[in-house]
């Protein structure tokens, strides 16, 4: 079974804490890294589009950014 997780974040000035199983933190890190930017900045922006909880909306936005295709 999968650890999870419960994180404290800013987002919009406000700490938040989130609660996600190690790997989704792991790729969110990876995408977070790959645009140069730090996690708190990525979570913000899953977070202004949201209609949902932040948990799953974050689960959501890590499964489709690992469906897409990667550029080689």
């Amino acid at each position: 079974m999968t650890e999870v997780k419960k994180r404290s974040l800013m987002i919009a000035g406000h700490p938040t804490s989130v609660t996600l199983e190690e790997p989704f933190w792991d790729v969110l890190k990876e995408l977070a890294a790959a645009e140069n930017i730090a996690v708190n900045a990525l979570v913000e922006r899953i977070d202004a589009s949201r209609t949902g909880n932040l948990s799953s909306a974050i689960r959501v936005y890590v499964l489709e950014a690992c469906r897409r295709p990667s550029i080689s």
